[in-house]
């Protein structure tokens, strides 16, 4: 096969693929930017940035310490919440959806019940908790461009005719032996030329490679203000409630399980 014919085709394949690739990688950064500056303006919902974190400084912890805060409930040292007159009022609020979402678990109870307790029985909670989270989802997470699995506008197609280009390239270069100063300039453009829409097409990222702003600015934001707030007000408390994230079983008289064998009565009574 003529090297030089070779090079006509495979060099105009080249500029077409890194043509598309450019525009694609353009637009990535105008998101990137736009997300940088939306995720900059928007004010987000402490609950919402700790919700990822891991349990003494997560989302429940933190609805929690913020009831205490308030006044609206009481901890002991097992780990038990108990309404406080404020907290059995249904006037008060907490004033964030997710707080308000425990003391209403809370006043659904018919005794006192530790956090973890709340949090493996309470499905009403956890249904709160997922809209709260999704609802914020939806209105402040930057959206990510569409992901699409062809070149541009070439499709599927598209793909297959790269790839059949690349196997016919590489058989033609290897086909004969180049004569001449032309053909092997020629055949030299053609394997670079070849080698650069192998590398291309390896670096070409799809939106889910791209940073993620929004967790970078969630990530900036720290522990909720209400867990630091408690730890340092009342650390005691904060360990207690602590204490009550791991305590899940059912029991009466203020959280205390009763001994087996003895009537509700008998234990009361006692």
């Amino acid at each position: 096969m003529d090297h030089v014919i070779l090079a006509c085709v495979v060099l105009p394949v080249t500029a077409v693929l890194y043509g598309v690739l450019g525009m694609r990688r353009l637009r990535q950064r105008r998101w990137y930017r736009a997300a940088v500056a939306h995720c900059a303006a928007i004010d987000i919902d402490p609950y919402y940035a700790v919700r990822d974190e891991w349990w003494p400084e997560d989302d429940i912890q933190a609805a929690a310490a913020r009831l205490l805060l308030d006044g609206l409930v009481t901890v002991n040292h097992r780990g038990t919440m108990s309404l406080t007159e404020a907290g059995a009022d249904p006037a008060r609020s907490a004033g964030n959806p997710l707080p308000d979402a425990l003391l209403a678990a809370l006043r659904r109870r018919t005794a006192p019940a530790t956090l973890g307790s709340v949090v493996l029985r309470d499905t009403a909670f956890d249904d709160a908790r997922t809209y709260f989270h999704a609802e914020l989802d939806t209105r402040l997470r930057p959206q990510r461009p569409p992901s699409s699995p062809d070149i541009g506008c070439l499709g599927c197609t598209g793909w297959v005719l790269l790839l059949a280009q690349l196997g016919f390239a590489a058989a033609g270069l290897f086909d004969m032996v180049p004569h001449g100063p032309l053909q092997w300039a020629a055949a030299v453009v053609t394997g670079l030329a070849l080698v650069a829409q192998i590398v291309g097409l390896g670096s070409d990222r799809t939106p889910a490679d791209l940073p993620d702003p929004f967790a970078e600015r969630l990530a900036r934001m720290g522990p909720h203000p209400a867990l630091a707030e408690l730890a340092a007000r009342d650390p005691e408390a904060d360990e207690w409630l602590r204490v009550g994230r791991f305590r899940t079983r059912r029991g009466r008289n203020r959280g205390r399980p009763r001994r087996r064998g003895i009537p509700a009565e008998t234990g009361a009574g006692a």
